[in-house]
């Protein structure tokens, strides 16, 4: 009975994620987007590493981690098996400087670098053996006091800080919108164009992570290179 349980919810996990694809991709259409232009970050948060490596046979490549314990447990079961060590997991929570370490040591990406001090220490902490570690700037897009993320007038240094970090990648900017905000994926599109025209040195700057389960669509609209959906994926919260 347990194993027909569990092969329900794999099926149920699969079709949940083959739907969140189909939406992406009509989305893409109706923007006149490529297809392949929008990375799907499944948001694991909380959820076992069974469900992961459901997913991961399936063809889903890329997780998001807001829990570090949590999430190196996870990884470390994963990468023994042939089916997940390619995996590519992003760091997506919050950051405390004595959680650097494992950050800088355990994940190919962090979307949530919004201090300098923050981006030095996962620099230094990066193992040589492991190739640069890709970061996103968290933007604080609506200036909301409840939220992390640097602002915008506080871009330009934080960029200048982080492309000096030979053990660091920067690759774009990550936004949380104001639930009531309107427009803050159109204006993170242009600042994010802004820069990549104003840093020309920023070859690999490529990636606007913005929208989650409610707004994907939108957020394809106007721009985003990465959603990230969790509860439409894998349900609510455990």
């Amino acid at each position: 009975m347990k194993e027909i349980e569990n092969n329900i919810d794999s099926q149920n996990l699969i079709a949940s994620w083959q739907q969140v694809s189909k939406q992406m991709t009509q989305a893409c259409e109706h923007a006149a987007r490529q297809v392949d232009s929008v990375t799907l970050l499944a948001v694991s948060k909380t959820k076992p590493a069974d469900m992961i490596a459901t997913l991961a046979k399936k063809g889903q490549q890329h997780f998001g981690e807001n829990y570090l314990q949590e999430a190196i447990e996870k990884i470390d079961t994963l990468k023994r098996q042939p089916e997940t060590k390619g995996i590519i997991w992003h760091y997506i929570g919050s950051i405390q400087r004595n959680k650097t370490r494992d950050i800088a040591e355990h994940f190919d990406w962090v979307q949530t670098v919004e201090r300098d001090i923050i981006a030095q220490r996962l620099n230094d902490q990066r193992p040589a053996e492991l190739p640069a570690l890709n970061v996103l700037i968290q933007l604080n897009i609506d200036n909301e006091e409840s939220k992390s993320g640097c602002l915008p007038a506080q871009l330009p240094d934080l960029i200048t800080a982080i492309k000096g970090y030979d053990r660091l990648q920067l690759r774009g900017l990550m936004i949380i919108p104001a639930k009531e905000g309107t427009d803050a994926f159109t204006r993170t599109k242009q600042l994010f164009d802004e820069i990549k025209e104003t840093y020309a040195e920023l070859n690999a700057w490529d990636t606007l992570s913005m929208g989650m389960s409610g707004d994907m669509t939108e957020a394809i609209a106007s721009g985003s290179t990465m959603v990230r959906v969790g509860s439409a994926i894998f349900g609510a919260r455990a």
